[in-house]
């Protein structure tokens, strides 16, 4: 499934895949992801990105507090603890 999500400072794309537990919200910048990704590959890769779990809908993803960020990530502002929207926001800007 793949949903596009407006939010205040642009929108998403999402990425659901039906047999997996996989969720992904990519953005202009980076994107955010759940736990089921790597995030050691996102880090060799450079990748902007930041972790959530616990999470089975784009709308979890969003509500959900990001638990892990990579380094590009933090250089942008993102940092554990905001929700999944407020990263998604800064992903977007």
């Amino acid at each position: 499934m793949i949903e596009i999500k407006k939010i205040d400072s642009g929108f998403g794309i999402g990425v659901k895949l039906q047999n997996a537990n996989f969720l992904l919200i990519s953005a202009k910048k980076g994107y955010i992801m759940c736990g089921y990704l790597n995030m050691e590959t996102a880090e060799k890769l450079g990748d902007v990105a930041c972790i959530v779990t616990g999470v089975k809908t784009f709308e979890d993803v969003l509500k959900a507090k990001v638990v892990r960020v990579s380094k590009s990530a933090r250089a942008l502002g993102l940092k554990e603890g905001i929700t999944g929207k407020e990263a998604l926001d800064l992903l977007s800007a």
